[in-house]
């Protein structure tokens, strides 16, 4: 089979084509344009079908694992791919690592060391409880996060673009240095004992609704991460489509309850935006997965994100 590979202007990438076996598989086209193009390595590559003059849909993105023969429209001899080059990736789990460390590490500095001296505060400190558990529950939360990056989410995309790194870790450090300096600050006033007790046990609850939410997400897909949408089911998934996302919220909530800053809610209200634009899709997504037509189920109605409002 001779595979012509153009550009989405229709421009040839590599002359004369690529000549691969009748049986040959979507990865084996990425390692041969890899091998003519050493700095396009698999995971830079996005190949999909041309669409014919005049559609406008989205086009047909080509699985790896499949047969160029499932794409060849009964012709065994020939197949044009439209390439995009996607950039320098780095991985999903490489991302989430320096993104969550960041936090992980910022807030106990201004915890465990004098750091507001550097600030113009030269009395000694004093430590409030609702601080040190603050301090352990942060570190718990960051944590667990990074211990599911590697043994328990399962991601659909193996990488992402390099520069998701900086933009990712510049939101996540600099939360983290935002709400660390104010619950640690030598001025922070605490809530009452009942209310933080309250705030904290709540929030760790969610946590661990949160976990075991990625539990079971983790379950719906296989271990080569497949791209294949099952409808969630089960603990919050049955009346919430993205019960991981609202754990998630609820326990900054908790946070929050406890500890009474500015900034946190600062960063409360941004995760809501930015779980609630992710989830709306999801939901979306599902919905028009699951339409109850030929054969297939109807997506249950459900909550969102954040009942009992959406």
């Amino acid at each position: 089979m001779n595979v012509t590979v153009v550009s989405r202007s229709g421009r040839e990438i590599i002359k004369g084509g690529i000549e691969l076996d009748a049986s040959a598989t979507v990865s084996d086209l990425q390692r041969a344009i890899h091998s003519r193009i050493k700095k396009l390595y698999p995971a830079r590559q996005r190949l999909t079908l041309p669409l014919p003059p005049g559609e406008r849909r989205k086009p047909v993105v080509l699985s790896s694992a499949k047969n160029l023969s499932d794409y060849s429209d009964g012709n065994a001899k020939s197949l044009t791919v439209v390439f995009k080059d996607l950039g320098p990736q780095v991985s999903y789990r490489t991302v989430c690592f320096f993104e969550y460390l960041g936090p992980l590490v910022i807030y106990p500095i201004f915890y465990f060391f004098p750091v507001y001296k550097y600030f113009g505060y030269e009395e000694k400190r004093v430590v409030h409880p609702v601080q040190t558990y603050a301090m352990y529950y942060w570190s718990f939360h960051y944590s667990k996060r990074i211990m599911e990056t590697f043994f328990v989410h399962r991601f659909i995309h193996a990488t992402l673009h390099l520069s998701n790194v900086f933009t990712n870790c510049a939101y996540y450090w600099t939360f983290g240095t935002y709400i660390a300096y104010y619950v640690n600050h030598p001025l922070y006033t605490p809530v009452n004992e009942l209310q933080w007790k309250i705030g904290f046990g709540f929030g760790l609850l969610c946590q661990v609704s949160n976990f075991y939410c990625h539990i079971l997400l983790k379950n719906l897909r296989s271990s080569e991460g497949s791209g294949v949408y099952q409808i969630p089911r089960g603990f919050l998934f049955n009346i919430v489509t993205c019960a991981n996302y609202t754990a998630e919220i609820y326990q900054w909530i908790g946070f929050n309850i406890a500890t009474q800053t500015v900034a946190g809610y600062l960063f409360l209200l941004a995760g809501f935006v930015i779980m609630s634009i992710s989830a709306l899709g999801k939901h979306r997504r599902l919905k028009e997965l699951f339409d109850g037509k030929e054969g297939r189920p109807n997506y249950p109605r459900r909550w969102v994100i954040f009942p009992p409002f959406f």
